[in-house]
């Protein structure tokens, strides 16, 4: 490990948060050999430490401090303090993602454009779009390893995956495969390929799957550039009379406040994290928290329009072996508002294991009808829906007048489903119940929507400083030297599972903040 920076070392680059764009970023800049400080809320846990356990591995990797939760989506009555299912340790969620790996499409960058005025909705097109970030797409592909692309092949299809092409095929779909997947298929980059163990969400024993923990922060760590700090909860970003960022000030593993000066600041702490501290950061200057001079910070939250669709089979499926998501249909992805919504959505095998079964196939629901569901797990297939949900200024996260054992307010998620958002759910709901019964399902289940994983929003990028949070850069519109690096500089959702998209925007953060500091500029 490199030595600690002084914490008065006033020319680091301070980034808060390890998961895929604070762990990717960092490790970049360490590379090009930026003096670059991670400060992560979590421990540090390795692959030797994961526990192929679902309560157990929650217990030890999750993100459970208390939140308070509002608004009419089932998550707020279902897990009204955990809206959103998080990793809190070194590498973030990055440590607990499954794997897919897909680039948006390119009308998703300009939603506005495509989609029109949507009423309840603040579409925003992106100041960027599948042109400009086609490259990047291809550095984080080639850095991730991403099957079928670079000549890598894709993974094997385990029963989930098969039960689902089956019935795929027979109602016509066509785009089915297992996946654009950050998995290794075969030996790659110093890791092995995947052993099919299952427990994807739990930490990859194995090592195959990407995640910054073993892919990426150990190459900036060796450069002796890139020191992180585990168990460090950064409480604010402070500024000087010019409104310039100059450290931030956190609590350590001991719970003492302790001061790191820095050149440069960005915070990658997801979009929960990422606008409480924005906001907690409020000062005379900034009376309404930092880089929120529009008043857009902590509001377009997005979680994606999710839910599952399971069905039972008069045979053993066995849909936990091998890897959770590796199988995808894409033809909805599409947007064809003749379904009755704008954008698409996408289906994706998903197996959980017994206990995470229990709590999320019905939550709070008990007695026959359950229990017969239960009782034909081995006979069970499953799959995801991934689709765009709207943006709105209402969904969003603020600072409630509760506090944490640091004295920082918890932060409130408020989110309504949007007509578009039910409407896109309800159709893949019928059309999954469809893929299933073409295979002679005896029975479907609908499942609603699980604690969040994808994150998105709250900083969003905008092309003017009175519409969103940072530039095209993800640089803060208010302040040059306070960048945001995670997924809530997005400013729409796409279809597509957004981790590639952070990695991609991170790589290309990377050289922008790399260009203006050799130029001097900030």
């Amino acid at each position: 490990m490199p030595a600690p920076y002084d914490k008065n070392d006033d020319s680091v680059v301070v980034i808060i948060g390890s998961g895929a764009g604070g762990g990717t970023l960092g490790t970049q800049l360490a590379l090009k050999g930026i003096d670059t400080v991670i400060l992560e809320a979590g421990s540090r846990h390795e692959t030797w430490d994961f526990i192929n356990d679902e309560w157990d591995s929650f217990s030890q990797l999750a993100w459970k401090d208390k939140r308070l939760t509002s608004g009419d989506w089932r998550v707020a009555k279902d897990f009204p303090n955990l809206p959103a299912w998080i990793v809190k340790a070194v590498g973030g969620s990055s440590v607990h993602w499954a794997g897919a790996s897909l680039r948006f499409q390119e009308h998703e960058f300009k939603t506005k454009t495509h989609y029109g005025e949507i009423e309840g909705a603040t579409l925003l097109d992106w100041p960027i779009d599948l042109e400009e970030m086609e490259p990047w797409y291809a550095m984080a592909e080639d850095r991730m390893g991403v099957t079928r692309t670079n000549g890598i092949p894709g993974l094997p299809g385990n029963n989930n995956f098969k039960v689902l092409e089956a019935g795929a095929r027979k109602i016509g779909y066509k785009e089915v495969h297992t996946g654009r997947m950050a998995i290794n298929s075969e030996p790659r980059d110093g890791r092995a390929s995947c052993l099919q163990i299952g427990f994807c969400f739990q930490g990859c024993k194995s090592g195959a799957k990407w995640s910054t923990l073993v892919a990426e922060i150990p190459k900036g760590e060796a450069t002796g550039k890139l020191e992180v700090r585990p168990d460090c909860q950064v409480l604010r970003i402070e500024h000087n009379d010019e409104g310039r960022v100059t450290g931030v000030v956190y609590a350590d593993k001991e719970g003492r406040e302790q001061r790191q000066k820095a050149r440069i600041v960005c915070v990658a702490g997801n979009s929960i994290e990422s606008p409480r501290l924005l906001l907690n950061s409020h000062s005379s200057k900034f009376p309404d928290g930092l880089a929120n001079s529009s008043g857009e910070v902590g509001r377009n939250y997005m979680r994606h329009t999710t839910g599952s669709v399971y069905a039972i089979f008069d045979k053993p499926v066995h849909m936990y072996r091998g890897t959770t998501m590796a199988g995808i249909v894409r033809d909805e992805a599409k947007h064809d508002t003749s379904r009755g919504f704008a954008g698409g959505y996408e289906f994706e095998t998903l197996s959980l294991g017994l206990p995470f079964m229990a709590a999320f196939l019905d939550p709070g629901k008990w007695g026959r009808d359950f229990a017969s569901a239960m009782d034909g797990y081995r006979n069970m297939a499953g799959i995801w829906i991934v689709g765009e949900d709207m943006p709105r200024a209402e969904n969003r996260v603020t600072l409630s007048d509760e506090t944490d054992d640091f004295g920082m307010p918890i932060p409130d998620v408020h989110f309504d489903d949007h007509p578009n958002d039910n409407a896109m759910r309800q159709h893949a709901y019928t059309q999954g119940s469809a893929i299933y019964d073409a295979v002679g399902a005896v029975r479907t289940i609908h499942t609603p929507p699980y604690p969040s994983t994808h994150n998105l929003g709250t900083n969003r990028m905008s092309e003017k400083a009175r519409d969103g949070v940072v530039n095209r850069y993800g640089q803060t519109h208010d302040i040059d030297n306070l960048f945001v690096s995670d997924g809530s500089q997005f400013t729409t959702g796409a279809a597509e599972n957004p981790t590639l998209t952070i990695v991609a925007l991170a790589l290309r953060q990377a050289d922008h903040i790399a260009g203006r500091m050799s130029s001097g500029e900030i």
